[in-house]
């Protein structure tokens, strides 16, 4: 019984932290030049500011699993999926949503 309520504590209290900060930065315009550097920057900023108390600071797993070599793993549409749908055992849904969790998939599926 006190497993399952440190469980639920937890896990409760992760979800609520894992929320981020409401400044996402959603308002930018996109670079017209659509460089790889510009959307890899951007998609790591969102990361460490919706995923990294979870997943890590570098990709390497906290509570949640570690992210260093997904992209040999899931298809950028898969993890898209997770992001927006989220995954039993803990991970939320709808933590990063439109054009940025395409952006963090695309950006994720690179890592391999």
């Amino acid at each position: 019984m006190n497993k399952k309520l440190i469980t639920l504590l937890l896990g409760t209290t992760l979800a609520l932290s894992a929320c981020g900060s409401s400044n996402d930065n959603a308002s930018k315009p996109a670079n017209e030049g659509g460089t790889t550097t510009t959307s890899a920057g951007e998609a790591d900023n969102i990361y460490k500011n919706k995923c990294s108390s979870c997943h890590g600071a570098n990709l390497e797993g906290a509570f949640g699993p570690e992210l260093k070599k997904i992209g040999s793993t899931h298809s950028k549409d898969e993890i898209e999926k997770i992001i927006l749908e989220g995954k039993s055992g803990g991970m939320p849904a709808k933590l990063i949503q439109g054009d940025q969790a395409a952006l963090v998939a695309k950006w994720l599926s690179e890592k391999k």
